[in-house]
């Protein structure tokens, strides 16, 4: 197993100042249409934003002789394996083929990541122990809950090679975001060119919501036409804080 480089904190810092449909509007833009995991959810609302490099676990459809509780023990189990491996700033990106019958990681492993530092991890399947993972101060993404074991439908296969999650492609090292909307993977490689057009395309849309608030129209507002452009570039001039306390905190 292979910890991934970790993400320049200059661009880690851009990446918790903007909501994830900026993102998704950003990399739209960069010609990505399929960078956002469909069907999960964060377990915990609330709290700051998951920002953190890819480590990757695929399941496959479990058989019958290799998923027993005696192979599940082995220290050998990339499901095990993970929890005692992954480090500070990655998150566990895991492919479940969305299968909604079992649990794809339960509290104790979770808990675990968590202690060690890790940002995160995203499911295209339930959790096992679900409420006890909410209760956890860890970003924590799935597609539901479910008490039975993986076991009855998954096989832990490999770790850190590329995977599908809910519909994403996810590479070992990808950056990951997360809030309360949704779940983001943007490409290594453009990580920091997505992060501060993000950045400064979040401040100027919270600039405008407030100006939408405050009774503007939306023609001539959003997107903003030149008047509109020389308000806001003058306003940022002054000194005045673009857009700060506006709504897209999650």
């Amino acid at each position: 197993m292979s910890q991934a480089d970790p993400l320049d904190p200059a661009t880690a810092q851009r990446l918790r100042e903007v909501s994830t449909s900026t993102l998704a509007t950003v990399l739209y833009q960069h010609g990505f249409r399929t960078r956002v995991v469909r069907s999960t959810q964060r377990l915990r609302p609330g709290g700051p934003r998951m920002v953190g490099v890819a480590r990757t676990l695929r399941y496959v459809a479990m058989r019958e002789d290799l998923d027993t509780l005696a192979e599940w023990k082995k220290p050998s189990n990339p499901q095990r394996a993970i929890a005692d491996a992954i480090g500070p700033g990655e998150v566990l990106m895991l492919e479940a083929r969305e299968d909604v019958s079992c649990g794809t990681m339960g509290g104790m492993l979770v808990a675990r990541m968590m202690v060690r530092g890790a940002a995160g991890i995203v499911s295209d399947g339930p959790f096992r122990d679900g409420p006890f993972i909410a209760g956890l101060a860890f970003p924590s993404y799935a597609n539901g809950m479910n008490a039975n074991t993986n076991l009855i439908a998954h096989h832990p296969e490999d770790l850190d090679a590329t995977i599908t999650v809910g519909g994403v492609q996810v590479r070992p090292g990808d950056v990951v975001v997360g809030d309360d909307e949704s779940v983001v993977v943007l490409p290594r490689h453009l990580a920091e060119e997505v992060a501060e057009a993000a950045w400064v395309k979040e401040r100027e849309e919270a600039w405008i919501e407030a100006r939408i608030l405050d009774g503007a129209p939306v023609e001539g507002t959003y997107p903003m036409d030149a008047a509109t452009r020389a308000a806001y570039d003058a306003s940022v001039a002054s000194g005045a804080p673009a857009g700060e306390g506006a709504a897209r905190t999650s």
